[in-house]
C-alpha cells in the first residue's frame, strides 16, 4: 500500500498543475458532451421582458438544478412554465466558467403527467372564459329560501353526509332531491351531467354538486367540458363545492357560487334558523308598523267624516221642511178660526134679520101670516143652503190652499227622503251589490284591509254569507291607469 502511494504521488508531482480557467473549461467541455432527459418540479422561474432567455430552478426531494433555455426555443415549445408545474427536460449541462456556475441548457420542455392535465384544463378553461361561461354578470343569485334543494355527489363518499347534516342542521324545511353519481375515474362526468338533468327535472330550485378532496387527476371529471356546459346552461343556480380550498376546477369557474367545501355549499343555500327568525322578525315589525299607520290615518279620515255636520246633527237635513211644516201649521191654524168667524157673522145677520121679521108676521092676519111664514121658511131655507154652500166652498178653498202651500215642500220632501234611500246601503245592496265585513264588524273597503286566509261576513239582498279568503287581486281602476 505505501509503494502505490509513493507511485501516485510521483506521477502527480511530474503533471503540470492547470490553471482555474484551464481546469473551468476542462469540466466544461466534458459536462457539454452530456446530453440527459430529466424530470422535476419548477420551484422558480425568471422570464422578464427582454432577457434572452428564460432562467428557471427544476427539485426533486434531494436536489436543485439552475437551469436556462433560450427564449426562441421557450416560446415555439408552448408551454408556459410556472412554479409547482411538473416539466420533462432535454438538454445538455453548461459551466458558466467566469462565475464557476453550472447550468442545464435546456433544448426542449413539456409538462409531465399532472402537469400536461392541467395545462389542458388551463387551456380549456380560456377557451370557456372566452365563450362567456366565466362572466360573472351571467351567473344567477340564489333564492333566499329555497324548497326543494338538488344534491348530485357521490353516495358512498364523505361529502354527501356533511351535506345532509348540514342542511338539517341549519334548515329542515327543504326537501332534498338526490342523485348518488360516480365522481371520479371513465364515466364520472357523464354520471355529474345526467345527474344534474335528473334533479333539476324533478323541480330542483339550487342544486349542489359536490364532493370530497382528492388529487387533480381525481378531480379531472369537474373540469369536463360538457359538464361546463351543462352547468351554463342549467336553468337554476348551481353551487359548487369540490374537494377543498385550494382546489379550482372548471366547474368552479361556471358555477353561479363557488364554495370551498361540500359543507360550505351547502351552507350558501341554506338559511340558519336564526336568521329565518330575526328576517320573519323583522317583516312582522315592519308590517305592524305599517298597519299602525295605516289604522292611524283612517281613523284620522273616519274623525273628519264623523266631524262633518251631517253626521254630527243628521236632524239639520231636514231643518228647512221642518220650518215650512211649522209655518204651514201655523197658517192653517190661522185660516180655520177666521173661517168660523165669518160663518158666525153671517149667522149672526141672518138670526138678525129674522128677528126684525118676526113682529111682523105676528101682527098680520092669518092669511098674510101664512105667507110670510112661507116666505120666511123660503128665506131660512134659502139662506141656510147659501151658508151651506157658503162653508162648503170656504172648506174648499181652504184646503185647496193648504195643499197648494204644501205642495211644493212635500216635493221637496219626498227628493230628500229619495236621496237618504239612495245613500242607504240596504238600497245599494238591493241593486245586486254586497258588503264585507271582518270578523270584528269593521266594514272592508279595499284589498288592502284583508289578508289570504281571513274569514270575511258578506251581506246580500236577502240574507249573510261566511266567506274565507283564497286569493287576492288588486283591480286598477281608471284612475289610477291614466294617473
Amino acid at each position: 500500500m505505501a509503494v502505490e502511494e509513493r507511485e501516485t504521488t510521483t506521477e502527480e508531482e511530474a503533471a503540470p498543475a492547470l490553471s482555474v480557467s484551464a481546469a473551468m473549461g476542462l469540466a466544461k467541455n466534458a459536462l457539454e458532451e452530456v446530453v440527459v432527459r430529466l424530470v422535476g418540479e419548477v420551484s422558480e422561474v425568471n422570464d422578464k421582458p427582454g432577457y434572452k432567455a428564460v432562467y428557471f430552478t427544476v427539485k426533486d426531494e434531494k436536489a436543485s438544478l439552475p437551469c436556462m433555455m433560450w427564449m426562441n426555443r421557450y416560446q415555439a415549445s408552448g408551454v408556459a412554465l410556472s412554479v409547482g408545474a411538473l416539466v420533462e427536460l432535454t438538454g445538455r449541462f453548461s459551466l458558466y466558467a467566469a462565475k464557476g456556475r453550472m447550468n442545464f441548457d435546456v433544448f426542449s420542455v413539456s409538462l409531465a403527467g399532472e402537469g400536461q392535465l392541467r395545462l389542458q384544463v388551463a387551456n380549456l378553461a380560456r377557451e370557456l372564459e372566452a365563450m362567456g361561461l366565466m362572466d360573472p354578470a351571467r351567473k344567477r343569485p340564489l333564492p333566499a329560501y329555497p324548497e326543494t334543494i338538488g344534491l348530485v355527489t357521490s353516495p358512498r363518499g364523505a361529502a354527501v353526509h356533511d351535506v345532509l347534516r348540514t342542511l338539517r342542521r341549519r334548515y329542515p324545511l327543504a326537501r332534498i332531491l338526490f342523485a348518488g353519481v360516480p365522481v371520479e375515474g371513465p364515466g364520472a362526468a357523464d354520471g355529474l351531467v345526467d345527474g344534474l338533468a335528473k334533479v333539476v327535472f324533478a323541480g330542483a330550485e339550487v342544486v349542489l354538486l359536490v364532493r370530497g378532496g382528492g388529487s387533480f387527476e381525481d378531480l379531472m371529471p369537474f373540469n369536463d367540458r360538457r359538464l361546463a356546459r351543462t352547468i351554463a346552461a342549467c336553468p337554476v343556480p348551481v353551487v359548487t363545492g369540490i374537494g377543498h380550498e385550494p382546489d379550482t376546477s372548471i366547474a368552479d369557474m361556471v358555477a353561479d357560487v363557488r364554495a370551498s367545501t361540500p359543507t360550505a355549499a351547502a351552507e350558501a343555500v341554506a338559511p340558519a334558523q336564526g336568521e329565518i327568525a330575526a328576517r320573519i322578525q323583522g317583516l312582522g315589525a315592519a308590517m305592524g308598523h305599517a298597519e299602525s299607520r295605516r289604522l292611524d290615518a283612517l281613523s284620522i279620515k273616519m274623525e273628519r267624516v264623523a266631524a262633518l255636520p251631517l253626521f254630527r246633527e243628521p236632524t239639520r237635513l231636514f231643518d228647512g221642511e221642518a220650518l215650512a211644516l211649522d209655518d204651514l201649521s201655523d197658517r192653517l191654524g190661522r185660516a180655520l178660526p177666521e173661517a168660523l168667524r165669518e160663518d158666525r157673522h153671517r149667522l149672526g145677520l141672518i138670526g138678525e134679520a129674522l128677528g126684525r121679521m118676526l113682529p111682523g108676521l105676528l101682527s098680520a092676519p092669518r092669511g098674510a101670516v101664512g105667507a110670510a111664514a112661507g116666505r120666511l121658511g123660503y128665506l131660512g131655507e134659502h139662506f141656510g143652503e147659501r151658508s151651506r154652500q157658503q162653508l162648503d166652498g170656504a172648506r174648499g178653498r181652504l184646503m185647496r190652499a193648504g195643499a197648494a202651500m204644501t205642495d211644493p215642500y212635500r216635493a221637496s220632501v219626498a227628493v230628500s227622503a229619495a236621496r237618504l234611500h239612495d245613500l242607504s246601503p240596504l238600497a245599494i245592496i238591493g241593486r245586486g251589490y254586497a258588503m264585507a265585513k271582518g270578523e270584528d264588524g269593521r266594514v272592508v273597503s279595499s284589498v288592502d284591509g284583508v289578508a289570504a286566509g281571513e274569514r270575511l261576513v258578506v251581506t246580500l239582498s236577502d240574507g249573510e254569507l261566511d266567506c274565507t279568503v283564497d286569493d287576492i287581486r288588486r283591480i286598477h281602476s281608471a284612475v289610477e291607469a291614466w294617473g
